[in-house]
């Protein structure tokens, strides 16, 4: 949590505490009795009514005291029902899936499809006033938005390797979901119910004022109610009969909505500021000249380092060029620095990275760009083929959706134009279009693979860096994948830089093979020569280790 969330948070959580303080603590701070009749009829303040009298003789800074007891009261608990509802109805939704998921969704959508305070108002005339009545009708209108954000949620998690693993070995859902599903969502309640609740007080005002409040017990809203039942705006009484209840509810919302937004954004880091993050620090160890005959892709003494009480030098003086229509295979063992180039590659390092050298795309030198101008590069000139098909998908939405969405961020097209494209993509790399309609879990690893690489491909890039797109599928998949890479780059004229630590798969369709060891490319040639005859002890090393499959020739044909 960066210093502005922890003082939004800071904030709402003093003002919450006053609130609640003053709440608990009315019947020793309040004056009199909130039955009691102090004084005269709109009695203005004075020392002994500090905010002045109702139109039966009430005073009414007691009864805004008081009123905190109640509007608190009903906002928490109508937040928590509803919380609790949603989160029950979401998870199961979600990790039933079958027949039990869209007859629950259609349920949501029929909630969230009515205006809030029209059904709130509807339900609070039928079942009459009273502090329950107004609980009970305001969680049944907000549990459903708590439902469908931890739906999406909980879909996302039970396609993830880990819980498919449990219950591949048999666990049951009482046994996955209290112990695994429950604890992953548990960060996303916190502020749903944190939210719910501002929005809750906000609907106990309106019923109040409505005159659907308790009137033995008064909140705040009742408050507002009275005095605009008993003409309170026909007099002066308004400015202290309306306005300190307004601003307590106003105070209060403020309060809860501070504190609902510090907590999103620890649940969700995506929605923090981006403010160094974005962009890597960057130390220019040489000036690059930028030449309009560069290839696609140039990386000049790239250097990446992680500062530390041991600086670590993932990436150290790479020098690496892709042409177009080229395949370069960048191979090495795990943790040699392939990844990081490739990140590197496309822009995506940020703090605590410190990046050196550079890495020119096109002839625009990365590094010089602003964050705007690398988001505008990335996934258009410059497209990334990550490791875990499934991870870059997002398990809630369909391919086909998923697809339009990547043309569409770079593309000003409709959305029917859009649609057409992806069934483009599709049927480049062998999927039927109509499959376009299902979701990622629906498909196989090699299938998975193939949609990464159709959104990569969506906006027509120049180089395209595939960091390990086999990994994980098995050895007749990983060569379709390959060859189809390989195809693909022939056909469109793409630079493709493919990261992989299978040496004989990649030499098959490798124009040149780059070796990388502890950061450092020590062999750059041709993929026959450095298959065939390798110049580096280390390369020498990595080819006399890898496992090729050589099947005896017959008797008959020697």
């Amino acid at each position: 949590m960066n210093r502005l969330s922890r003082r939004t948070a800071a904030t709402g959580a003093g003002i919450l505490a006053v609130l609640l303080l003053v709440a608990v603590a009315a019947p020793l701070l309040a004056p009199y009795d909130p039955a009691e009749r102090a004084g005269r009829p709109f009695a203005a303040p004075s020392g002994a009514h500090l905010l002045g009298t109702d139109d039966i003789g009430h005073d009414l800074l007691t009864e805004l005291l008081y009123g905190a007891r109640v509007s608190l009261l009903v906002g928490l608990v109508a937040a928590l029902a509803a919380t609790l509802v949603g989160a029950a109805v979401g998870v199961t939704a979600g990790y039933a899936r079958g027949r039990v998921d869209p007859v629950l969704m259609r349920l949501v959508d029929v909630v969230l499809a009515l205006p809030a305070l029209p059904l709130t108002i509807v339900l609070g005339v039928f079942a009459g006033p009273g502090l329950s009545t107004q609980i009970l009708v305001i969680a049944t209108v907000m549990w459903a938005g708590v439902a469908r954000e931890l739906r999406a949620q909980v879909l996302s998690l039970r396609e993830r390797d880990h819980i498919q693993a449990l219950r591949a070995m048999g666990a049951g859902p009482w046994h996955v979901v209290p112990r695994h599903l429950l604890p992953a969502v548990a960060p996303l309640v916190v502020p749903q119910f944190v939210l719910a609740t501002k929005t809750a007080i906000l609907l106990e005002a309106s019923l109040a004022f409505l005159g659907l409040g308790d009137i033995a017990q008064k909140s705040w809203g009742t408050m507002l109610s009275l005095a605009h039942a008993r003409s309170a705006f026909l007099t002066d009484a308004w400015l202290w009969w309306v306005i300190p209840p307004g601003l307590a509810i106003a105070l209060t919302v403020l309060a809860f909505a501070l504190l609902g937004q510090a907590f999103e954004e620890r649940a969700r880091p995506s929605l923090r500021g981006r403010v160094a993050a974005v962009r890597p620090r960057v130390r220019r160890g040489h000036m690059s000249v930028v030449r309009a005959d560069d290839p696609p892709l140039v990386i000049e003494h790239l250097g990446v380092t992680y500062p530390g009480p041991g600086p670590v030098r993932a990436v150290d003086g790479a020098d690496l060029e892709v042409a177009a229509g080229e395949l370069v295979g960048l191979v090495g063992e795990s943790g040699s620095g392939k990844s990081t180039l490739a990140a590197a590659a496309v822009g995506l390092l940020g703090p605590p990275a410190e990046v050196t050298g550079a890495v020119r795309i096109e002839g625009r030198d990365l590094a010089t760009l602003s964050a705007e101008e690398l988001r505008r590069l990335r996934g258009d000139r410059v497209a990334l083929i990550p490791q875990e098909a499934m991870s870059a998908l997002n398990p809630v939405h369909t391919v086909g959706d998923q697809l339009v969405e990547a043309v569409r961020v770079h593309r000003r097209t409709s959305r029917s134009a859009a649609r057409a494209r992806a069934a483009e993509l599709l049927e480049l790399v062998g999927i039927d279009p109509r499959r376009g309609r299902d979701h990622p879990h629906q498909f196989s690893g090699g299938m998975r693979q193939r949609v990464v690489i159709a959104m990569a491909l969506a906006n027509e890039p120049a180089v395209v860096i595939a960091d390990e797109p086999t990994t994980g599928l098995d050895v007749l998949v990983q060569r379709e994948v390959l060859e189809l890479l390989d195809g693909l780059r022939r056909r469109m004229g793409l630079a493709l830089l493919v990261v992989t630590h299978d040496l004989p798969m990649i030499e098959r369709v490798a124009d040149r093979i780059a070796v990388m060891q502890a950061g450092r490319l020590v062999e750059v040639g041709p993929a026959a020569r450095v298959a065939a005859a390798p110049q580096h002890p280390y390369t020498r090393l990595l080819v006399e280790s890898a496992a090729r499959l050589e099947l005896p020739v017959p008797e008959v044909l020697r």
